[in-house]
């Protein structure tokens, strides 16, 4: 009787201890939580905001008859604040950034960050419904592999990270690698900005607006610590200087590409660097198991196809607003 029993307690012990497993693993406290529905309104607001700024410099493009694909001349500025679908999108942008900070206030940087996808899905669809252009298959293969990978990799983040403090060394150390990636960026933007593409500046993009979170998350960490100096000035220079070049990265890519391709690198270029950040240098991840970086890895890989592909079968990509109103209308 007593050894046929010794079978059921082992998988009852098992049981319990797979169960104290998973309640180590769930590190966010419900005021955490808070920072999803948050992050989620602030991709909302993303997708519209990238909409209209895209619409906006479109308009002015034709409206000038200079491409901004090599850069944003002085009159497309002056045509770009009087035109409302291009201020509106900046305010809604404007707005998403607040939802987003205030996400970062409550939540782990690794889990808020990549919740930023759907608004690549709302993007897609505003975009088709706006324009009359209907995805191919491939483009809506890759988009759908974009949203799967960031997804999993949330829902995974979301049970087996943390926040930490950001020290001193911390932030040095993503300093130092901010200085080397702004460099590169401006001086590939300064080389090659008369033959660059799309993919360039959404890759570019998603680069500066990573740094741009983690500097976010950064000085708000300090904030709470009740700790801003010098360094922290420093941060929230970087912070600056990243978010301006990002910005030209963008508007760049509305010249040569579909907004949905903009916010593919906002939504998973953006996190994936901001992520990897989060784990190598801040250590958010440092206690999640095998099994959840294994899967950081997989769903991060996938989401980067998604991207690329997306960019290969848009097809909208590599289509300027000026060639478009150049092309000679189909005859009857």
């Amino acid at each position: 009787m007593i050894p046929s029993l010794l079978p059921a307690l082992e998988r009852t012990a098992l049981a319990i201890a797979e169960t104290k497993d998973l309640g180590d693993l769930v590190s966010l406290d419900p005021r955490q939580f808070w920072g999803i529905p948050l992050a989620l309104v602030g991709a909302a607001l993303m997708s519209f905001g990238a909409q209209y700024q895209s619409r906006g410099l479109n308009k002015v493009e034709r409206i000038t008859g200079l491409s901004a694909g090599s850069g944003l001349s002085l009159r497309h500025i002056v045509r770009l604040l009087r035109r409302p679908s291009w201020v509106v999108g900046t305010l809604l942008l404007g707005l998403a950034v607040l939802f987003q900070l205030g996400s970062l206030s409550l939540s782990p940087l690794i889990v808020v960050q990549p919740i930023g996808v759907v608004a690549l899905v709302i993007t897609a669809i505003l975009n088709s419904r706006m324009t009359g252009v209907h995805l191919p298959k491939r483009a809506i293969a890759s988009l759908s592999m974009c949203v799967v990978g960031i997804a999993i990799f949330v829902t995974v983040a979301s049970f087996t990270a943390a926040d930490r403090p950001v020290t001193d060394q911390k932030l040095i150390i993503i300093l130092v690698l901010f200085a080397v990636v702004l460099a590169a960026a401006l001086v590939l933007f300064v080389l090659f900005r008369h033959r660059a593409f799309a993919l360039f500046y959404i890759v570019g993009s998603g680069v500066l607006y990573g740094f741009v979170a983690t500097f976010a998350k950064t000085v708000i960490g300090r904030l709470q610590q009740g700790e801003f100096e010098w360094l922290t000035w420093l941060c929230v220079a970087a912070l600056l200087a990243g978010a301006l070049l990002g910005m030209v990265f963008v508007q760049n890519t509305y010249s040569s590409g579909p907004p949905d391709l903009v916010v593919a690198g906002l939504t998973v270029v953006d996190p994936l660097v901001a992520i990897l950040i989060g784990i190598v240098v801040l250590q958010e991840a440092a206690g999640a198991p095998l099994w959840a970086t294994l899967t950081y890895v997989v769903t991060g890989v996938v989401a980067l196809i998604g991207v690329f592909g997306l960019a290969k079968f848009h097809p909208q990509t590599g289509k300027s607003a000026l060639a478009e109103a150049a092309a000679p209308a189909p005859s009857a």
